[in-house]
């Protein structure tokens, strides 16, 4: 991959399959730590861009993405993704900064996000960009750490 261009659009039916690789190459390299697939892996990839709630960066090729679900009170972010070819370009930051500037525009005063307690990147990325740990808990096989940040108004 190239130069990242950082502008964060829907994802159409097109972009499937590259959600579906995106995801698979950014969530790999956990499943040996973690000891199961992380559940991005396993998701409806096809239903989520269906549903409006997939955004991606680069046209043609997608190289990061978030599954976003407005949700009372508050933008779920359900999975961010960046290509491992990608790193370091700032992908996630715009991703990131996407998301804050989404949940506004739908008038939601707080995101809210969860990573897997080993996902140990993700647990020193997240406070650099304003969130704050809620609780850890247990959903099933997954030992999560909840995070939240609250947005001020535009």
């Amino acid at each position: 991959m190239n130069s990242v261009p950082l502008p964060v659009r829907p994802a159409t039916a097109a972009d499937v399959p590259a959600v579906a690789a995106v995801t698979d190459a950014a969530y790999r390299p956990y499943i040996a730590r973690i000891g199961l697939v992380p559940q991005p892996m396993e998701a409806d990839h096809a239903a989520d861009v269906a549903a409006g709630r997939v955004y991606v960066t680069g046209d043609p090729d997608v190289h990061g993405l978030v599954v976003v679900e407005p949700r009372p009170g508050h933008l779920f972010l359900g999975s961010i993704a960046v290509h491992p070819a990608a790193h370091g370009q700032g992908v996630g930051r715009a991703l990131l900064t996407f998301v804050d500037e989404h949940a506004r525009r739908l008038g939601l005063p707080e995101v809210r996000l969860y990573t897997h307690a080993l996902m140990v990147e993700n647990r020193k990325i997240y406070p650099r960009y304003g969130y704050e740990v809620v609780e850890r808990r247990v959903d099933g096989p997954y030992d999560r750490i909840h995070y939240r940040k609250r947005l001020s108004p535009l």
